[in-house]
C-alpha cells in the first residue's frame, strides 16, 4: 500500500492494524495521501483490536526497512515500539502522531519529545464506554455474588443469600474526564451518588461533569471516607504517581470496592495488599499494574477477593474502528491546515 510520496502528505500505520481499517485509511484522502501499511513489517494481530505483542523484534533487514519507511513519514498512526533511536531522528519529516491510546504523557516524556513541537493527539474517549462497562461488570460481579452462584451451581447447591444494590450507594471517582464521566453518567443510572476527586470543588463545576460534588486534592481523605466504591480512572502524572498509599487505603470505610482502570503506579500495591488480606477492601478489580505483565510471582494472582485483568478491559471488538474515524476527522483538519482542531491534543507538559 506504500506509494512513493511525489511531494504529496505521507502518512504511515506503526502498529498491527484489521485490514479492513487500512483500506480505509488509504482510500479517504487517495488524491492527497499516500499511506503506508506493512503488515509485514509488524507483529501478526493476536486479536482485534491489538496494537502489537511488545516482544516481537524485526529481523536486521527488516529494520533497516523500516527505518527507510519512518524517514519519509510526515505523519504516523501510532507511536513505533521498541526503538532505540530517538523518534524524530528516525523520522525528521514527522509533524503528527495519532495514538491508538489515552494515556501517552509518560510514554512522551520517555521519548524526549515533551519540548518538541510533535503534535500528538490521543484517543482519549474512545475507550470510555468499554472501560465504564468493566467497571460496572466488577461491581454487579461481586454486589450479586456471580463467583458464589457459579461455585454453586458447579456442587449443584441450592443455597440461598442476600447480594447487594448498587443504589444508595456513593462511588468516588479519582479522574473525571472523558472515562470518569461516562462511569458517572452509568452510576447515576443505577441511582448513585457520585464525587469526584478534581482540580477544585466548585460546584457549578461538578455539574457540569456529571459529579454530585467534587473534592480537591487537599480533600482527597475526605472524599475517601464516604465511598462505597473507588475507582481510579485517571493518567499517570507526577501529581497522580503514587497518590493512592497506606494512609489513604486506610481512610476507606471496611468493605469497600476498589477498581483500578487508571495506571499502576498509581497506587502503592503493597498498601492495596495488606487491606486485601485484612478483608478491610472486600473486592478489588484491577485492569492496570505497577509491572505489566503481573509477574507470576504476584499474591494477587491468588487472592480471592481480587479480579485480574490483563490490562483488557479498554480493548473491545470496534476499538479500532473507532481509532480510525478519529484519526480521519483529525486528518481532514490536518490537510486543511486546520492543526488547532486536531483533537484530542495531548498537553506534552500536563501529560495528558
Amino acid at each position: 500500500m506504500t506509494s512513493p510520496a511525489n511531494g504529496r502528505t505521507v502518512s504511515m500505520i506503526t502498529s498491527p492494524l484489521e485490514a479492513e481499517h487500512a483500506e480505509r485509511i488509504a482510500s479517504a484522502f487517495a488524491d492527497r495521501v499516500d499511506v503506508t501499511y506493512r503488515p509485514d513489517l509488524m507483529p501478526a494481530l493476536r486479536y482485534r483490536g491489538d496494537h502489537g505483542d511488545p516482544a516481537w523484534r524485526r529481523t536486521p533487514e527488516q529494520e533497516r526497512e523500516w527505518h527507510e519507511l519512518l524517514r519519509r513519514a510526515e505523519i504516523l498512526l501510532d507511536f513505533p515500539q521498541n526503538e532505540s533511536i530517538p523518534l524524530l531522528e528516525l523520522a525528521p519529516r514527522l509533524r503528527w502522531v495519532q495514538t491508538t491510546s489515552a494515556g501517552v504523557g509518560p510514554l512522551v516524556q520517555r521519548l524526549g519529545l515533551q519540548d518538541s513541537d510533535l503534535i500528538v493527539t490521543t484517543a482519549s474517549g474512545i475507550h470510555a464506554q468499554p472501560l465504564a462497562e468493566f467497571v460496572f461488570a466488577a461491581l454487579l460481579f461481586h454486589g450479586k455474588e456471580l463467583g458464589r452462584l457459579q461455585a454453586d451451581q458447579r456442587a449443584r447447591q441450592w443455597n440461598r443469600f442476600s447480594g447487594s444494590e448498587l443504589a444508595g450507594q456513593t462511588m468516588a471517582i479519582i479522574g473525571p474526564g472523558r472515562i470518569g464521566q461516562q462511569i458517572g453518567r452509568i452510576a447515576r443510572a443505577f441511582h448513585m451518588r457520585v464525587v469526584a476527586m478534581g482540580r477544585d470543588n466548585d460546584p457549578a463545576r461538578a455539574r457540569t461533569l456529571g459529579m454530585d460534588r467534587l473534592f480537591t486534592r487537599g480533600e482527597l481523605l475526605t472524599m475517601l471516607g464516604e465511598a462505597d466504591c473507588l475507582v481510579v480512572c485517571a493518567p499517570l502524572t507526577p501529581e497522580t504517581d503514587g497518590l493512592l498509599g497506606a494512609g489513604e487505603f486506610a481512610a476507606l470505610k471496611p468493605g469497600v470496592v476498589f477498581i483500578n482502570i487508571g495506571r499502576g503506579a498509581i497506587v502503592d500495591e503493597d498498601a492495596l495488599l495488606a487491606r486485601l488480606r485484612r478483608g478491610d477492601i472486600a473486592f478489588a478489580a484491577l485492569d492496570v499494574f505497577r509491572e505489566e505483565p503481573l509477574p507470576p510471582s504476584s499474591p494477587l494472582w491468588d487472592m480471592p477477593n481480587v479480579l485480574i485483568n490483563p490490562h483488557s478491559a479498554s480493548t473491545v471488538d470496534t476499538e479500532n474502528g473507532k481509532i480510525v474515524d478519529l484519526f480521519l476527522r483529525n486528518l481532514e483538519h490536518y490537510l486543511n491546515g486546520e492543526l488547532a482542531l486536531l483533537s484530542p491534543q495531548l498537553d506534552k507538559r500536563r501529560m495528558y
